[in-house]
């Protein structure tokens, strides 16, 4: 798989290390439509196993726009940062990592589950990943780690733009009329109209869309049958 053969920077750094890098990768994401035809589409979920010791991530594929899942792959990996809120891709990444390299089907656009450029430094996970794999890339967060927005009408497929100061970062987007906003934001090679387009039309009815609700489900159902939750 097109991962790097040698890895741009180390995982294992402190919290202090792992700030610097997010100030210097920043520059290096596109936030503007770089990508071909989407014909694949991917989702990325990390749970946790044996009291949160060990992190479990799902990458799903489904063709694209038919959503038929094409292929799913599992890693495990014992987890070596702490959780420090901004810094998440240091603490999940790497298994996401180990699990995109276990992939036959390399995906045209990968869905995170996390945040892109809504960001205190403009580099979640989903920007971080987009990054280091060169690959276009959207954040799609359950919750806001910063940023205000205006009320998000009921309608699905309604949103608001969520600035920080006078910066668009993202958006409040209602995938289900009725349930909370997502939000989604650029993580990499991929504008902001294009992810919720994108997010909009990978939705069946949840509020998650398809290929993050299926990652999800994998990364959480623990094989045992317990549930861990993130």
């Amino acid at each position: 798989m097109p991962l790097p053969h040698v890895p741009p920077h180390a995982w294992e750094v402190s919290p202090e290390e792992a700030v610097a890098i997010q100030m210097q990768w920043r520059e290096r994401v596109i936030r503007v439509d770089c990508l071909g035809e989407v014909r694949t589409i991917a989702g990325v979920d990390v749970g946790f196993e044996d009291e949160g010791r060990v992190a479990r991530a799902a990458v799903v594929v489904l063709d694209f726009p038919g959503l038929v899942m094409r292929e799913q792959v599992l890693a495990r990996r014992p987890v070596t940062f702490p959780y420090v809120p901004g810094l998440l891709s240091f603490r999940e990444a790497p298994v996401i990592l180990e699990a995109l390299a276990r992939l036959r089907l390399w995906p045209d656009v990968l869905l995170v589950d996390g945040q892109g450029i809504a960001h205190p430094r403009r580099l979640g996970i989903a920007s971080h990943l987009g990054v280091w794999c060169d690959l276009p890339t959207v954040g799609v967060a359950k919750s806001r780690l910063v940023g205000q927005h205006a009320p998000v009408a009921e309608a699905a497929g309604a949103w608001q733009p969520l600035y920080e100061g006078d910066e668009v970062i993202g958006a409040a987007l209602r995938t289900r009329a009725g349930v909370r906003p997502v939000y989604v934001s650029i993580g990499h090679r991929v504008s902001l109209e294009t992810a919720i387009d994108l997010v909009m039309r990978c939705t069946r009815g949840y509020r998650l869309p398809e290929p993050l609700r299926l990652a999800h489900h994998l990364a959480s159902v623990v094989e045992k049958g317990g549930k861990e939750g993130r």
